[in-house]
């Protein structure tokens, strides 16, 4: 049992148990900088002192327009302690999305990054009557205070009225609002309480391979709550949090800061194998041959009933090639945490066998977040979620609906009862995920429950199965399966353009300009890309089968309204923007 009640006990228990003069590591002027976790907590206090100066009263909405780095975690600590309400923002919404959400919340006050995102809430401040200050996390923002300015008055509140108002936060209080991405409609709120998420971060303490000597790298949106449990767990159990400088520098940092653990979605994952295969296509000769061997090896890896003679070629294979991948990521990786959508089987196929562990989990913000995960302690099964963590309850209903009871289930959705009620019945928590369980301990995610589509014949279709089995082809950077109420399934596919350029230039293929517009034109791409989905397609039932595909000529992205921020699909936005691709594939007579 941890003994933290709230989560701003828990940097308190690092400070009493685990002291750590790198509580948080920073690069600044190509240094990595850390901070002690007495330094931090003096911060929050100071910031807590200066909240209540401002006039932040318990239960005020306080929002974090940020991605993830050291100021964010004072904030949230510093807000809480006051008995507010911590209102997290992803830094790359729209902005209807931020101006729905200030207003529903009511946010009376907001510390944003900056420059950027301080202009974003600006401009709609007008349209938001209950926003009365807004501090930025950077120095010299024109119009913008830099939240330093916070501290300005706390010497005016003594420390005992903060101590005063975190006595009055209960465990069971609420701790957090934090506004779903969503793939349709307005986001919704989901209330967490204190309960809701240290439940988690218990739970998740023994199947997450730190303790107090390990370093851990921390890029994911930390808005998102899988990332922001983590960093609870991390705190409680003292491992130092290193804050990568930014997405396009993932790579240097991990290899500066060699961390134990570091949590990746399912696309990041994607994309440090394709530069790993990349690497590979340099090779020449016995390089290369040995190379792509390794990697069809550990593409029949087995967790258990291997063979002593596939157990030979393994150790060959990690010692010539794995080894190399090792040290590409710090070489001191003991796990990559992975969660928020599904994960390809081969890809966890051939990192287990690469000795680079990735622990897939499942779960969702209602969850707080986490329900299962892939575990040392408890087992690991490729192509599945792994067991369900202490404490948590999962029932498949009738229709294969996964159904949650546990601590760590929310709240319910702010301001939203009967949205709460259709979630909510008799205590579990439905999912809409579709699940079975394999060999009675393992969770299986099949599908989104509202994804799953009829052909106009009748027959189902699975589309996020067949989409991350046609990802494997090297060819494929992005999918989505279509087809729902039409005479067969079909397919619109963003080409890996970087490997279609390297296999045009191998196979003295002509692209024209070389622009992705040029590359979706060209025949031979077409008919080579048409050749990958007949070999996939043979994977499935006729009524399955792709029958057509149409290809894009540039990725989908968050910021094109294609991903929600977490990096899945929003297929309604998807299926509106390219209305005039797939008019192509169904014309409307």
């Amino acid at each position: 049992m941890i003994e933290a009640k709230r989560l701003f006990d828990v940097p308190q228990h690092q400070l009493k148990a685990y002291p750590n003069e790198k509580m948080f590591v920073t690069k600044t002027d190509g240094k990595w900088i850390g901070v002690s976790t007495k330094d931090f907590l003096d911060e929050a206090m100071a910031i807590s002192r200066g909240l209540i100066a401002l006039g932040v009263e318990a239960g005020d909405m306080i929002g974090l327009v940020s991605g993830t780095r050291y100021e964010w975690n004072v904030m949230d600590i510093a807000i809480q302690q006051t008995g507010a309400i911590v209102v997290p923002f992803y830094p790359n919404i729209s902005e209807n999305d931020y101006k729905f959400i200030f207003n529903d919340a009511g946010i009376k006050l907001c510390v944003v990054a900056d420059e950027e995102l301080f202009g974003k809430i600006d401009n709609i401040r007008s349209s938001i009557p209950t926003l009365q200050n807004i501090f930025t996390m950077e120095d010299n923002v024109p119009g913008a205070v830099h939240w330093s300015e916070i501290k300005k008055d706390s010497e005016s509140i003594p420390v005992e009225t903060v101590q005063q108002r975190m006595d009055q936060v209960k465990h069971e209080d609420l701790a957090t609002i934090i506004y779903t991405s969503g793939t349709t409609g307005n986001p919704k709120g989901v209330m967490l309480s204190h309960k809701n998420i240290l439940s988690n971060v218990e739970s998740c303490i023994e199947p997450i391979p730190a303790d107090q000597n390990s370093d851990v790298l921390s890029f994911l949106p930390v808005c998102h709550i899988y990332e922001r449990m983590l960093h609870y767990l991390y705190m409680y159990i003292g491992a130092s949090i290193h804050f990568a400088e930014s997405l396009d520098t993932i790579g240097d940092n991990i290899r500066e800061v060699k961390p134990d653990v570091f949590t990746a979605v399912p696309r990041l994952i994607e994309k440090v194998f394709d530069k790993i295969m990349a690497k590979g296509d340099e090779l020449s000769g016995i390089k290369r041959k040995l190379f792509f061997w390794a990697v069809a090896l550990a593409e029949d890896y087995k967790v258990e009933g291997r063979s002593f003679m596939y157990n030979v070629k393994l150790k060959i294979a990690r010692k010539l090639i794995f080894s190399k991948w090792q040290e590409a990521l710090g070489g001191n990786v003991r796990a990559i945490a992975s969660g928020s959508a599904a994960l390809q089987p081969r890809l966890a196929r051939i990192f287990l066998a690469a000795d680079i562990p990735i622990l897939e989990g499942y779960g969702l913000t209602e969850t707080s977040p986490v329900c299962s995960v892939n575990s040392f302690q408890k087992g690991i099964r490729v192509g599945t979620v792994g067991p369900l963590i202490d404490g948590v309850q999962v029932k498949i209903a009738e229709d294969g609906e996964i159904l949650v009871k546990g601590p760590n289930v929310m709240m319910g959705y702010y301001k939203l009862p009967e949205k709460t009620e259709e979630v909510l019945k008799d205590g579990w928590f439905h999912t809409g995920d579709i699940g079975e369980f394999q060999e009675g301990k393992f969770l299986k995610i099949t599908d989104r429950k509202k994804e799953i589509f009829k052909t106009s014949g009748g027959k189902y279709v699975v589309p996020q199965a067949m989409e991350n089995k046609f990802k494997e082809s090297r060819f494929i950077e992005q999918i989505i399966v279509i087809g729902e109420g039409e005479k067969f399934p079909s397919a619109l596919i963003v080409p890996s353009f970087d490997f279609v350029k390297e296999w045009a230039s191998r196979k003295k293929v002509d692209l024209g300009d070389g622009s992705n517009k040029a590359i979706i034109a060209s025949e031979k791409v077409r008919e080579r890309l048409n050749k990958e989905v007949d070999l996939f397609n043979k994977g499935f039932g006729k009524w399955e089968q792709l029958k057509c595909v149409e290809l894009l000529p540039q990725e989908m992205s968050v910021e094109g309204g294609e991903l929600t921020p977490t990096l899945k699909l929003k297929r309604k936005k998807i299926m509106e923007i390219h209305a005039d691709t797939i008019a192509k594939i169904y014309p409307k007579s």
